[in-house]
């Protein structure tokens, strides 16, 4: 089928750029590497729009929660991301998780399904010369095609480890030691009877053996390039965080209050007290049969990961479905390189998305695979385009990526308050709900005036 645009990359970013685009009428020739005998360090599968760390999209509270207002903007714009998400939703209190498989599959099928969608197995070597093109390659961008992006950009790859976190077979996890509880026993809809997460409780003495065991556990090595490369914020190894200080877990993933251990009841205290840290596992699938380990990216080698996870309380028999792991993101100097239409400088013919222009969270990078969609649909469709307001989630991780922050110390960022307009009459306890407030109204007033999304 000949091609009006081509997406090189079938990640979150790539998949939904695809939707907005066929949805609009496009004929879109989507490469995926992984399939044509092409894999990279973090991916299990070759399914489009894999989850290769956490299953969950966060906070689904649009009313007082940055990404949860990106939820409902995205939802507003029909995205295939939240629309698979619904699908494969798992409980997990006020967050919104997902079953990783069933969630891959509904992307995949959906866009494999669409007459305006043709899926191609192929690695892309060199940025396209000519016709419109949306690189959303991700942050394992393979190494030939990241050559041909510096070439292009002129500038260095900038990069930071990503690392990912262990997932436990349910069945193997002591409920005699262990119990179900959702912190403060938040509930959703969705919500399990009892709670959305399996709480380990730990004693202090077992606390702090354990919080020893990964200052001394065994790490992965760096290869040379890899010794000035920095972490990422919101996916700390569990051992680097454990570094900074004995009670940082605890105040942390670790963090025990608003858990009740109902083993631990007395007359006095008929619902338990905390513990002095908790580790929390969170459903990873629909089935219930996989729990991933909130907050556990890890470094460690392997045979580490088995001897001192398995010292935590209730998961002495602890069988793993995927230990953790670490690689490497890269991604671009977007407020150098990129337009306010996320084109690239010098080769407008060329978009970026996802992760690679230095978005980060699974939410963010389908958000801005969004924009790139639409953007290039309205570009070769003979319109102007205006972006969301900044006042909204959408234009405020725009504005981030395209001019907003310091292209000198340009770092990966989700989408927080931080990156709005300030409000500065409101009071601080109700500055949240004031700025989803104010971005709702703004956003449907931005929508109105846009094209309609297609049914």
């Amino acid at each position: 089928m000949a091609h009006d645009i081509q997406i090189i990359g079938g990640g979150l970013a790539g998949s939904e750029a695809a939707w907005q685009l066929a949805q609009r009428g496009y004929k879109v020739r989507l490469s995926e590497m992984r399939g044509s005998g092409e894999m990279t360090a973090a991916h299990q599968t070759d399914g489009l729009a894999e989850l290769v760390c956490s299953n969950s999209f966060r906070s689904d509270d649009s009313d007082k929660n940055a990404v949860g207002l990106l939820h409902d903007e995205m939802r507003r714009l029909d995205s295939i991301v939240m629309r698979a998400g619904e699908i494969a939703r798992v409980p997990a209190g006020s967050a919104m998780a997902v079953d990783r498989d069933v969630f891959s599959a509904e992307v995949q099928r959906t866009l494999e399904e669409h007459p305006n969608v043709t899926v191609v197995r192929e690695r892309v070597d060199t940025l396209p010369s000519s016709g419109p093109t949306i690189v959303s390659t991700g942050p394992l961008t393979a190494q030939s095609l990241a050559e041909s992006i510096v070439g292009a950009t002129g500038q260095d790859r900038l990069a930071f480890f990503d690392a990912i976190a262990p997932i436990v077979h349910r069945d193997s996890i002591d409920m005699s030691v262990c119990w179900i509880q959702s912190r403060w026993n938040k509930r959703t809809e969705a919500s399990n009877e009892e709670g959305d997460y399996i709480n380990c409780p730990m004693t202090k003495d077992q606390y702090l053996a354990f919080h020893q065991g990964l200052m001394d556990g065994e790490k992965t090595e760096f290869r040379e390039w890899e010794a000035n490369t920095p972490y990422f914020d919101g996916c700390m190894p569990i051992e680097v965080m454990a570094s900074r200080g004995v009670d940082t877990l605890r105040f942390g993933p670790m963090k025990p209050v608003g858990l009740d251990n109902p083993h631990d009841a007395t007359p006095e205290f008929p619902q338990g007290r905390w513990p002095h840290a908790v580790v929390q596992l969170r459903q990873d699938n629909k089935l219930g049969t996989l729990w991933n380990m909130v907050g556990f990216q890890t470094k460690l080698k392997y045979g580490a990961q088995v001897e001192l996870f398995r010292t935590i309380p209730g998961l002495q028999n602890a069988e793993f479905a995927r230990l953790g792991g670490l690689h490497r993101n890269t991604f671009i100097n977007s407020p150098l390189v990129l337009d306010r239409q996320l084109r690239l400088r010098g080769a407008e013919h060329i978009r970026f998305a996802g992760q690679i222009t230095g978005c980060e969270g699974y939410v963010e990078s389908s958000a801005v695979g969004l924009m790139a969609g639409i953007m290039a649909a309205a570009e070769m469709g003979g319109r102007e385009f205006t972006p969301p307001p900044r006042t909204t989630a959408f234009g405020a991780l725009l504005s981030h990526i395209t001019g907003d922050a310091e292209a000198e110390t340009f770092q990966p960022m989700n989408v927080n308050f931080g990156l709005f307009p300030p409000l500065h009459d409101v009071k601080k306890k109700q500055r949240k709900e004031a700025y989803t407030s104010r971005a709702k109204a703004e956003f449907g007033e931005w929508l109105a005036a846009s094209e309609p999304v297609p049914a």
